[in-house]
């Protein structure tokens, strides 16, 4: 070990006496002591971590430690003790954000959080009976009639229900699906290494762009256990392409006995092109193509709570319910709380598209917007005076999380550029404003995009550059 480390090691005071430094003392003496002291060993340890590493900043005398570990030490203790997970203001131009949690919830779902969250619930409790009941029946009867299946159940996420699907289906059997349809879902996951942990034994079919049905039928041996198709739902291969009708699969599978798996990504439950969008697949399509199960998710363009649900064939089903899987991977009260209501939402078109907060924002008519960024324009202008300069801007936004992966959604945004921070450190600044303001930068300015904010977002946004303006 070098002298001039050890040295440096030496200046670190005993925790005690780092302890009784002024900037602790409310938080030693109050109820939070234990936590307090948890925290302060931590920023010890990462100093004498970065002293070791020599990332170590020179420090002056022992002294000087000593305050410099005080003062962290306060600051990792307060900000230990605020909530981690907080509301954040969405002016990134991505709808459905996975990083800010996806699809914002409906009123009505909120408000039915509530009541579930603030006691007991009969979440497995049959009212009628007084027996025991099923979790899955809360949405079972909605789900059934929103996509035509016979039955459904509901796990944590897609991918899970993908794997739980897989694994019930065709465990140590091979699950024939086409190259195309390799695809990584987010995140670095990868449904080759989701088939691989469900147990299936992966056979890849056809080539990148083009799979026949042939490809399919000369795959099968007696170890098929199950055809999987996936819906390309983040990305899509253009020109010199082919795949398998649905219908097509579904009769080879039928005429081999074995069953047809579809992960569909997204939960879109009628035409999106009613809504002047881009087609996508429907859930009840493939259940009317004879799929036997469907696997999509909760809190994508269904507007609800992370999920996946699953839908078909009721025999099929029961099996996926009665796997030992399906209690690791199932969804707990608050996430039935929030489903139900977003399912219900569903059974009338009309308020749906004002209530689902995923529809509202995807549809705000540009009109809309612009009044709403000419709105925060003059409110911006007048609080800040010459600390930023702001003005609309025509922008696009993305639907997000795989979803509409083509689609570039006519928007606005407010440009914000600033003559004291650059854009990463407005931006910077604003995502440590309470609640922080999320937004983009392009062509060198910071643009807050308008179409996905919430209800008071405006109030948020002008309170956090108000604070901006009297700190510069």
């Amino acid at each position: 070990m070098k002298e001039t480390t050890k040295e440096q090691l030496a200046q670190i005071p005993p925790l005690n006496e780092i302890l009784l430094h002024s900037s602790l003392a409310g938080h030693v003496s109050g109820n939070y002591r234990d936590w307090a002291v948890f925290c302060t060993q931590g920023q010890v340890e990462a100093l004498r971590e970065s002293i070791l590493t020599g990332h170590a900043r020179a420090f002056g005398s022992r002294e000087e430690v000593r305050d410099y570990l005080a003062g962290q030490s306060a600051l990792r203790i307060e900000t230990g003790l605020r909530p981690s997970l907080r509301r954040v203001v969405n002016a990134s131009g991505v709808v459905l954000h996975t990083g800010l949690g996806r699809a914002p919830l409906s009123q009505e779902a909120r408000s039915n959080l509530q009541e579930v969250a603030q006691g007991y619930c009969n979440l497995e409790l049959d009212l009628d009976s007084g027996k025991r009941g099923d979790r899955t029946a809360h949405v079972e009867r909605l789900l059934c009639y929103l996509t035509g299946a016979e039955a459904a159940c509901v796990v944590n996420n897609n991918a899970a229900a993908v794997l739980l699907a897989l694994n019930t289906l065709a465990f140590d059997r091979q699950a024939l699906i086409s190259r195309g349809q390799l695809v990584e879902i987010g995140g670095s996951f990868r449904m080759p290494q989701v088939m691989e942990k469900s147990g299936v034994i992966m056979v890849e079919v056809g080539t990148t762009n083009k799979t026949h049905l042939d490809d399919y039928r000369d795959a099968f041996s007696s170890q098929t256990g199950v055809i999987c198709v996936v819906h390309t739902s983040n990305y899509r291969v253009k020109g010199f392409t082919d795949e398998v009708a649905l219908s097509d699969l579904v009769a080879l599978a039928r005429s081999k006995g074995v069953p047809v798996i579809q992960d569909l990504g997204g939960g879109i439950l009628f035409d999106l092109r009613d809504l002047d969008l881009p087609q996508e697949p429907v859930v009840r399509e493939s259940i009317e193509s004879g799929v036997d199960v469907v696997t999509f998710s909760g809190d994508k363009v269904l507007g609800g709570p992370q999920s996946g649900i699953i839908v078909g064939r009721k025999k099929f089903i029961d099996l996926l319910k009665a796997n030992p899987l399906m209690r690791a991977l199932r969804c707990d009260k608050l996430t039935y709380a929030v489903l139900e209501p977003t399912l219900k939402s569903y059974l009338d078109r009309s308020a749906l598209l004002q209530d689902n907060a995923v529809f509202a924002a995807l549809l705000k008519p540009l009109t809309e917007l612009k009044q709403c960024g000419e709105r925060l324009l003059k409110m911006l202008r007048g609080l800040s005076g010459s600390a930023f300069e702001f003005a609309v801007v025509d922008s696009q936004v993305q639907a997000g999380s795989g979803a509409l992966p083509l689609a570039e959604i006519p928007s606005k945004a407010i440009a914000v550029n600033s003559k004291a921070l650059s854009c990463e450190a407005l931006s910077r600044t604003l995502r440590q404003h309470e609640p922080a303001i999320i937004g983009y930068i392009r062509d060198n300015r910071l643009l807050l995009d308008l179409r996905t904010l919430q209800k008071d977002d405006e109030l948020s946004v002008i309170a956090a550059f108000e604070q901006v303006a009297v700190s510069l």
